[in-house]
């Protein structure tokens, strides 16, 4: 612990000499004395997936002291759709383990995600951040394990078209210099990112490239550690701020837009997950996916359809979840298949030592590779609300431990197959399919609403809310018109470039 202390790019962590979970007020204080901090920030989720900003010049202790403990007043109205103007305000209060050095700031600052609190001073029901705590809570007081997550965050990167070492279009998967353009800003938001806190697992160029009216479009992908799903969720938020950011004070533009054309790669949010109980992995047992890995796995088989409500959020994510593509459309899951929607990776058990075998001295491994074990839902996008999505997920999982039959339908709706080849169209006619639209997610969500009303977890406002959003796109038979008008795809891909 002592080590990573040492080493963390968390200024205030390495400063302060302890962990982020353990950081107090007196804390915060301490650093902004000794540290010359001149500003606090608070940054918080609204309804349109973005993160606000409230900045507080500090003026003495005394005024540190009152926003640190008191936080402050917002209008909630003018954050989420579903607040009236007449009783909207909220409280916002700091939560300490998130605070960090703001690596844009010119002015010394210290920046804090919030939590909100409604007027009688009690966890507002309905916000981002307090759903995806009660289906934490809930996953962990039925199944007795901690719910885990890390994302792939896939955006690209535009820029005018210089000329030199074209790449390959669609053939950008771990492209180097000079023929991936923008490794440099990947790897800078990487070191950014960590600096606020975000653990990072590694970054790469996309297969998404090309050149379109003399502009390059780079896919770019930052993949994160497994940490608990709330913190997946605020590192998720913070990373795509800071890849914004960054994008534009070097002048490119930054999209985590599902889809930019037709015939070219999308941009997924894959989330992976695993089950923790006391620190150990529970994701295997004897090298094989264990039973409370395909409870969980059946809980997102029944639960698919209506996830797309919080992972596939405007007319655009549908562009994208089309049939014969990588991205998929099947309710299935296998080991491996990129064709499937939840799909179980490599997970490093096998028996042999390949460090020994790669490095030819002799040299031998003892790292106990279960940890590493996670299973991959492949449908949410860039469109995503990051907290709901990973609230439903917990939902999802916990649902299928509360499922009689879950193994059954685990084993029902596991593919080992290409389900895409013609000789497999047996398997593939048997498999429920995902919403073809929002109208369609919006209908999942209502059928399947109690199972994420379940104590308490998404409140009937917030289900009404987004069903009510969904519903107003009004797409059913839009992408048939889009595919035949790629003005009206054009369009609504510029309406909805800087989703979520």
């Amino acid at each position: 612990m002592v080590k990573s202390i040492i080493m963390s790019r968390n200024h205030l962590v390495a400063t302060l000499k302890k962990s982020n979970k353990e950081f107090t007020k007196a804390d915060i204080i301490h650093y902004v004395e000794t540290e010359g901090i001149e500003m606090v920030n608070f940054m918080y989720p609204a309804g349109d997936g973005r993160l606000k900003t409230l900045n507080f010049v500090i003026n003495n202790l005394s005024y540190l002291d009152a926003i640190l403990t008191c936080g402050e007043r917002v209008d909630g109205s003018s954050l989420f759709p579903f607040i009236e103007a007449g009783s909207s305000d909220l409280y916002v209060l700091p939560r300490y383990s998130t605070a960090f050095r703001d690596p844009f700031a010119e002015i010394p600052t210290v920046t804090m995600l919030c939590s909100y609190f409604d007027k009688d001073g009690k966890p507002l029901e309905s916000s981002p951040e307090y759903t995806l705590h009660k289906a934490c809570k809930a996953f962990r007081d039925v199944t007795g394990m901690e719910f885990e997550a890390m994302g792939e965050l896939e955006y690209y990167v535009i820029a005018p078209r210089d000329g030199a070492y074209p790449a390959t279009d669609q053939k950008g998967y771990h492209e180097s210099a000079p023929f991936a353009k923008f490794n440099d800003l990947r790897t800078k938001c990487m070191s950014y990112i960590a600096q606020t806190g975000g653990q990072i697992k590694y970054g790469h160029s996309e297969v998404g490239n090309f050149t379109l009216n003399n502009t390059i479009y780079e896919q770019n992908e930052i993949e994160f550690l497994p940490v608990p799903a709330e913190d997946a969720a605020d590192q998720l938020m913070l990373a795509k701020w800071v890849i914004r950011n960054l994008g534009y004070k070097n002048g490119f533009n930054i999209t985590f837009s599902p889809k930019i054309t037709t015939g070219k790669a999308g941009s997924g949010l894959h989330v992976h997950m695993r089950l923790m109980r006391d620190g150990k992995n529970m994701m295997l047992n004897d090298g094989k996916l264990s039973e409370e890995a395909r409870k969980a796995i059946a809980g997102m088989m029944t639960l698919a359809p209506s996830i797309t409500a919080f992972g596939n959020t405007n007319p655009t994510s549908y562009f994208r979840l089309v049939p014969h593509q990588e991205a998929p459309t099947n309710i299935c899951w296998g080991d491996r298949n990129r064709s499937v929607l939840v799909r179980v990776p490599l997970g490093w058990n096998t028996s042999v030592d390949m460090c020994a075998i790669a490095n030819h001295k002799g040299n031998s491994s003892h790292y106990d590779t279960t940890q590493k074990q996670t299973v991959e839902m492949r449908s949410p996008d860039g469109s995503a609300d990051i907290y709901q999505l990973l609230a439903g997920l917990a939902v999802a999982c916990r649902h299928g431990f509360e499922t009689e039959k879950a193994l059954e339908i685990a084993d029902k709706t596991c593919v080992n197959v290409n389900i895409h080849d013609s000789e497999n169209s047996e398997k593939l006619t048997s498999l429920a399919q995902l919403p073809a639209n929002c109208t369609e997610s919006a209908d999942m969500l209502q059928k399947q609403r109690d199972i994420y009303q379940k104590y308490d977890v998404f409140s009937p406002r917030m289900i009404g809310g987004i069903i009510q959003k969904l519903r107003e796109y009004n797409d059913t038979e839009l992408l048939k018109h889009a595919n035949n008008n790629p003005k009206i795809m054009q369009e609504l891909v510029t309406r909805y470039f800087h989703c979520g």
